[in-house]
């Protein structure tokens, strides 16, 4: 079994007043953004993009491991994005069900994302699972992906691929890369499916 640690980052700048007074919806303003993977057995990825929210960047985590790790045998996600997982394993099925609308009636947010990672799951020869961790207690691989998603957010606050039309940039991917670490400490974990 592949397991793999991901997280997102956004340096948040603060939620823009709307029109009608009202603060931006939950989620906050945007701000740069960064997400990061960690397979436990070695190589990472990150990467960002100048402008998104937290929700944003930790659904990119999410497809980007997805992406890095084709393949027959089980995928393992930990993440401390409750919100991230339950769109992916959770609320995908009902959201495609009622033509990516939510119970009210509203068009869900982030679709597009949400759309290509659930393609990019169902394509998948091998099964993908999620498990929430605790962010911020020490998990090494959490921690691990974290600081790379926050380099990666940094990086794209001040330069960005001209090259690419979306301001979306490949950070420090580290394909090769391995990470030496003790196994992580016991902590609190649950697994959804």
């Amino acid at each position: 079994m592949i397991i793999v640690s991901t997280d997102g980052s956004c340096l948040r700048k603060p939620a823009a007043p709307r029109v009608d007074g009202a603060e931006e919806a939950a989620g906050g303003g945007h701000g740069p953004i960064g997400w990061a993977w960690v397979n436990h057995a070695g190589p990472s990825g990150s990467g960002g993009a100048a402008s998104g929210t937290n929700q944003i960047a930790e659904l990119r985590a999410v497809l980007a491991a997805v992406e890095a790790h084709p393949g027959e045998e089980p995928l393992l996600i930990e993440s401390d994005s409750v919100y991230a997982i339950k769109c992916a394993s959770e609320w995908v099925s009902t959201w495609r069900r009622n033509g990516w609308r939510t119970a009210s009636g509203s068009a869900v947010r982030n679709a597009e994302l949400i759309r290509s990672l659930d393609q990019l799951i169902s394509a998948r020869p091998g099964p993908v699972r999620f498990r929430w961790v605790r962010g911020h207690v020490g998990n090494y691989f959490n921690e691990k992906a974290d600081a790379l998603a926050g380099e990666a957010a940094r990086a794209s606050s001040t330069a960005l691929d001209p090259d690419s039309g979306s301001g979306d940039r490949a950070v420090g991917a580290q394909a090769a890369a391995v990470i030496p670490a003790p196994p992580p400490p016991a902590q609190e974990a649950l697994t959804l499916f």
